[in-house]
């Protein structure tokens, strides 16, 4: 099997608890108030999926999202520039270097990171509108930014997508047409080195059985979340 549990400890699943975290503390107030007012509707979970680039997570996540109706993908900002086939606001909203600071002084991030000298970003509002529309959140972010969402919101369930060799990576990355290969697989080896911080860990080795671990893994926080089984 590809598919690993890192471990099972409990956590206090509240769902005022799983709001507030995820806000900064002067929008505390104003959010626990909206949250009592639909406290009786299910809550949306928050799925972070994170690991080395050229791993498949775009993949995996795309190909769930056709099937899925009950989640939705986050969309992250980003100052790098857009690739051919990549569409603003679908891949990344894609702005420049001001903006994204600007968002940042304001605190309209769940999290931000600084890779590979571009800057990446998780919009806070949208994620949480989407939670309390019932809506689970899936996340495609680096791994230092899952560690902060985690610190942000602990009820997120972080989910790390291995390659199956160090060689395999390099295969598809040079096929990718990736120029910094080295510089990639340098980082690779530090998120890998992070994996036990994660909840689940599915290697990719072949794409049709990763797939089927991933459903198997969102169906399982789907009926144990916020404490209970919900079967």
């Amino acid at each position: 099997m590809t598919y690993v549990k890192q471990g099972a400890e409990s956590r206090e699943r509240g769902a005022n608890a799983f709001t507030a975290c995820c806000l900064p503390p002067a929008h505390c107030s104003l959010i626990l108030a909206t949250v009592k007012s639909v406290d009786t509707k299910k809550k949306g979970h928050l799925i972070v999926v994170s690991g080395p680039s050229g791993v498949g997570k775009s993949t995996i996540i795309d190909k769930f999202l056709q099937e899925d109706a009950g989640s939705r993908f986050s969309v992250s900002y980003t100052t790098r520039q857009k690739r051919d086939r990549e569409v603003n606001g679908k891949n990344y909203y894609f702005v420049d270097n001001s903006t994204f600071r600007e968002m940042i002084a304001k605190g309209l991030f769940l999290e931000w990171e600084n890779v590979h000298a571009y800057l990446y970003g998780t919009p806070r509002r949208e994620v949480l509108d989407i939670l309390l529309q019932g809506i689970d959140v899936i996340l495609d972010i680096d791994v230092k930014g899952a560690l902060s969402v985690k610190k942000e919101c602990s009820n997120a369930c972080l989910i790390f997508i291995e390659p199956p060799t160090k060689e395999e990576l390099i295969k598809r990355l040079t096929l990718r047409g990736e120029k910094e290969i080295a510089l990639r697989m340098k980082s690779t080896e530090e998120e890998i080195a992070q994996k036990d911080q994660f909840e689940y860990t599915i290697k990719n080795i072949e794409l049709d059985q990763s797939f089927e671990d991933f459903k198997k893994t969102i169906e399982r926080v789907r009926r144990t979340g916020y404490g209970k089984d919900n079967r």
